[in-house]
């Protein structure tokens, strides 16, 4: 059973073959988001508690959270530690 979703990606994917894969992408980028916004709920702390450990903005926080922005590696990966998480950064083959 198909939905709309799955037709738009089917036929995005017919006009530029790399569509899914840019999809599957924004996934991973939005699954990592908001395991760093779940972990600093977990942590019982503040977007803005975070931004001070994290050594940037309250508002870069709530933008990345939020998945407005394009998020530098290096940020992610402060706001990782300052979380006591670290990042694996691993390449895999679209197949």
């Amino acid at each position: 059973m198909t939905d709309f979703l799955d037709d738009i990606i089917e036929q995005s994917t017919r006009e530029d073959p790399t569509f899914s894969q840019k999809v599957d992408a924004a996934l991973d980028h939005r699954r990592l988001m908001r395991g760093l916004a779940a972990a600093r709920l977990d942590a019982d702390l503040s977007q803005t508690a975070l931004a001070a450990v994290a050594g940037t903005s309250q508002s870069q926080i709530a933008r990345a959270e939020s998945g407005d922005v394009d998020v530098r590696l290096s940020t992610v990966a402060r706001m990782a530690a300052a979380l006591g998480k670290r990042l694996e950064w691993t390449l895999i083959d679209n197949t």
